[in-house]
């Protein structure tokens, strides 16, 4: 029979240096969070201003311009530039909220009973999930490791006075 144990020492110790690794996180993680509203509110305003639109053209007059408008279940087309403008990241240390204050928008997001949807803020959001998980998941990594070579330092410093 094979056994292996395992043996826990200075338990309360190891709780206290876990609180502490709660605190040196809050920063990254508050950074994370806020860098992925960034990348939602950077995929939102890309997907309008680029990308072929397939919708028809509109002759527009003050001021003068052909505009071509965005196809069903493509993002909106830009125009005048007033979407894009209105797409802002709002932080709350652990909540970030990407909106569009311009008053159409859930017209285009959602559809009308007379306009099919030109969905643009949920579709950022699902495009930029994996790279924020990923951004957020080295964040983290990052900072434990930081943290681990912090905690092995002072443990060789305490040895080299304990010497003496």
């Amino acid at each position: 029979m094979l056994v292996a144990s395992i043996k826990i020492t200075n338990l309360k110790r190891t709780l206290k240096k876990l609180e502490k690794l709660d605190e040196h996180l809050q920063k990254p993680l508050e950074e994370a969070i806020m860098g992925g509203g960034q990348l939602i509110r950077g995929e939102a305003i890309r997907s309008i201003q680029q990308g072929a639109k397939s919708g028809i053209v509109y002759e527009k007059y003050n001021p003068r311009r052909s505009h071509r408008s965005s196809a069903p279940g493509q993002s909106p087309a830009s125009d005048t530039g007033n979407l894009v403008s209105q797409i802002i990241v709002k932080n709350n240390k652990d909540t970030v909220r990407v909106q569009s204050n311009a008053n159409y928008s859930k017209f285009l997001e959602f559809g009308t009973s007379k306009m099919l949807a030109r969905p643009f803020m949920f579709p950022a959001k699902e495009k930029s999930k994996k790279r924020i998980v990923q951004i957020t998941a080295n964040k983290v990594v990052a900072a434990i490791r930081e943290l681990v070579e912090w905690v092995i330092m002072l443990q060789n410093y305490n040895k080299q006075f304990s010497m003496l």
